[in-house]
């Protein structure tokens, strides 16, 4: 299956890039210049943005794999651009994301955006964090979750970190001038990054984003820009984390122990194959077909569909979830670590 698909194709992938960044400038221009008329006639620009964000991310994700170019240099500078639009810093997720991947379905190691907590760890929890917990991980806090995710921290971490290696930075220099700033600054350790090179994709990323944000405040205006950019980017982040966790958040998903867990079992019975319609998985680049991804990772989203299609007969125990089943699924939030597997809170309810 991997020798067959896992080929990616540099036309295919600038194909992708192309169709949809442009047409994501061309609805940023529509949406700024029918604000100017009617914040109604921006409604139908701003939610393509959506789904077009939503896709940058997905095309972003790609290239963090190396799957959507053949060409390193390439998943490379397209991630970045990507990152930049999305408002990620794209290596830096990118290594988070490997994290996911090599954990997926080991829920001592890895347990999704929402942190999602045992069955004995809701229980300690008084009834007015458990409300809160449900609450967090509800459709209706998404968009929340989706600002925090790819507006707020990006640049919370980084410029929080940053200060910290200054003062660092400046305080070693003090105590052992003769030793150089890039020595000291080298010996600086943060939970913010794990690597100079992380720091650099970092400091690139928010320094090109913060550009764009002023050149479009003076084009554009503040209000009209921020309006737009915060609510189309925030419900894109929004959908983005239910996507994400649909697709391991269902009920009974397979959620393995660090003792007994195998990865390719956490592909097949804890990673979901999201049916959606054929425009919807144009908008989220086939990430639908999740798990052919976390079995291959290396397959790169425009040979997805072919692959399921004729693998099909090995994927009896993944679970099909429709559109219509994501919010069942999102009511499965706690892990049930005797069980081995994802429950609801209603069954949790019904046990107790």
């Amino acid at each position: 299956m991997v020798g067959r698909y896992a080929r990616s194709d540099d036309l295919k992938g600038l194909t992708q890039v192309c169709t949809t960044l442009v047409p994501f400038a061309l609805l940023w221009w529509t949406a700024v210049w029918s604000a100017g008329l009617s914040p109604w006639l921006t409604v139908m620009p701003v939610l393509l943005i959506i789904l077009f964000t939503v896709r940058v991310f997905g095309l972003m994700h790609e290239c963090g794999h190396g799957s959507l170019f053949r060409s390193p240099w390439l998943n490379r500078a397209a991630g970045f651009v990507l990152g930049v639009v999305s408002g990620m810093p794209q290596y830096v997720w990118a290594q988070h994301h490997h994290y996911h991947h090599t954990h997926n379905g080991n829920w001592d190691r890895y347990r999704g955006p929402y942190t999602t907590l045992s069955v004995d760890e809701y229980t300690a929890l008084s009834h007015a964090q458990q409300r809160m917990y449900r609450s967090k991980c509800s459709v209706v806090a998404a968009p929340l979750a989706g600002f925090v995710y790819l507006i707020f921290n990006p640049r919370f971490t980084w410029m929080k970190g940053s200060i910290g290696l200054l003062v660092h930075t400046l305080r070693r220099k003090l105590v052992q001038p003769a030793v150089s700033l890039r020595a000291h600054g080298a010996s600086y350790q943060t939970r913010y990054w794990a690597s100079q090179r992380e720091y650099r994709h970092m400091l690139w990323n928010n320094l090109v984003l913060l550009s764009l944000w002023v050149l479009m405040c003076w084009a554009c205006g503040t209000v009209r820009f921020f309006s737009i950019y915060l609510l189309s980017v925030s419900i894109a982040g929004g959908v983005g984390i239910v996507l994400f966790t649909v697709q391991h958040n269902f009920e009974h998903s397979y959620a393995s122990d660090n003792a007994s867990w195998d990865l390719d079992t956490g592909a097949i019975e804890g990673t979901s194959f999201l049916v959606l319609p054929r425009w919807l998985d144009w908008f989220t680049v086939n990430i639908g077909y999740h798990h052919v991804h976390h079995l291959a990772p290396g397959i790169p989203n425009y040979r997805l569909v072919e692959c399921h299609g004729e693998y099909q007969h090995l994927f009896s125990r993944v679970t099909r979830l429709r559109l219509s089943q994501v919010l069942g699924a999102l009511r499965c939030i706690l892990w049930d670590a005797r069980a081995q597997r994802i429950i609801s809170v209603a069954e949790y309810l019904r046990r107790t």
